[in-house]
C-alpha cells in the first residue's frame, strides 16, 4: 500500500455491521490508530486480524498525530478507527485528517455504521434536511444557550448525549424549545435497542423512573413547538389551580408542558383568577 489514511467505520453494536472492505483494510494497513486500543483489539480478535495498533484519542492527539503523520509521510498506510461508528463524528480524527490533507496525503473513507444516521433513518422524522450538533454542553446554563441556537431550526436536529445526562438535557430542551416531537434512540444495533417516540414531556415521564444505559441519540422535530390551543392551556391551568397549586407554579408548569409563551399563559391565569374573584 502507498501512503493513505483510511477513515474506517466500525460497528456501533452488532459486530455483523462491519463491512467486508473494512475487514480487508484493517488487515492490510501498516498501522491502525485507535481511540481505545483495548476496545479495538477485541474487534480485531473477533475477525482474526493481527496488526500493529497505536492509540489516538483526545488527550494525546497532538503528540500521536505528529507521529502518525511522520509514518504516513514515510509512505506507510494507516487506518483510523474510533470505539464505534465513523471516526471524526463526535470522535477524534479531525486534526489528523486536516494535517494529512495539508501534507498531500490521500484520505480515503471506508463507509459503515454511524449512530446519528442510523437513528435518523428509523426515526420517522423529516430526513431530507437535518443538522447534527454532537454533544450539548454538560452544564445547564451553557446547554440552554447551546439549544437556543437551534430553537427555530427548520430541520431535524440530531444530538448525542451521555445516559446520565439525558433527563437534564430533556428538561433543558423542554424549557428552551417547548413540548415538541422527539425521538430518542438508545443502544442502536445492540440487544436492548430502544426507540422512544413522543413529545419531550412524554419522554421525561418515560425515562425519569428508569436506569438509562448505553449511547443515546436525541432527534428533535423541526420548527416550532407543538400546536396546543388556548383551550388546553386554560384547562391545564384550571386543574392545577383547583389542586391548590400557586398561580406562579401553575404558570411555570403549563409553560413547560405546552411550550406556550410565558406571558400568554400568565395572562390566561390572571383571567381565570379574576373570574373566580368576581
Amino acid at each position: 500500500m502507498t501512503a493513505i489514511l483510511y477513515i474506517v467505520a466500525t460497528p456501533i453494536g452488532n459486530l455483523e455491521d462491519i463491512t467486508y472492505r473494512a475487514i480487508r483494510i484493517l488487515s492490510e494497513v501498516d498501522l491502525i490508530a485507535a481511540e481505545d486500543t483495548r476496545h479495538t483489539l477485541k474487534l480485531l480478535n473477533h475477525f482474526g486480524i493481527s496488526n500493529s495498533l497505536t492509540s489516538y484519542y483526545d488527550h494525546n492527539q497532538k503528540f500521536k498525530g505528529d507521529r502518525i503523520l511522520s509514518f504516513l509521510n514515510a509512505g506507510k498506510s494507516v487506518a483510523l478507527v474510533s470505539d464505534a461508528g465513523t471516526p471524526c463524528i463526535s470522535d477524534p480524527g479531525y486534526n489528523l485528517v486536516k494535517n494529512a490533507l495539508e501534507n498531500g496525503i490521500k484520505v480515503v473513507p471506508v463507509p459503515g455504521a454511524c449512530a446519528a444516521i442510523s437513528a435518523l433513518s428509523a426515526s420517522g422524522l423529516p430526513s431530507d434536511v437535518f443538522t447534527f450538533a454532537g454533544f450539548p454542553p454538560s452544564r445547564t446554563g451553557k446547554r440552554r444557550t447551546f439549544l437556543e441556537e437551534y430553537q427555530h431550526l427548520a430541520a431535524t436536529l440530531i444530538l448525542y448525549e451521555a445516559p446520565h445526562r439525558l433527563l437534564a438535557t430533556l428538561n433543558d430542551t423542554l424549557f428552551v424549545m417547548g413540548n415538541r416531537k422527539i425521538v430518542i434512540a438508545r443502544e442502536i444495533s445492540k440487544i436492548y435497542e430502544e426507540f422512544f417516540s413522543g413529545t419531550i414531556h412524554e419522554a421525561i415521564d418515560h425515562f425519569k423512573n428508569s436506569s438509562v444505559k448505553g449511547e443515546v441519540v436525541i432527534l428533535l422535530s423541526p420548527g416550532e413547538t407543538l400546536n396546543i390551543d388556548n383551550e388546553n392551556v386554560e384547562e391545564l391551568l384550571l386543574k392545577l389551580l383547583a389542586d391548590g397549586v400557586s398561580l406562579k407554579n401553575s404558570v411555570e408548569q403549563v409553560v413547560e408542558i405546552t411550550g406556550k409563551q410565558k406571558s400568554v399563559v400568565y395572562h390566561t391565569a390572571l383571567t381565570i383568577k379574576n373570574s373566580e374573584l368576581n
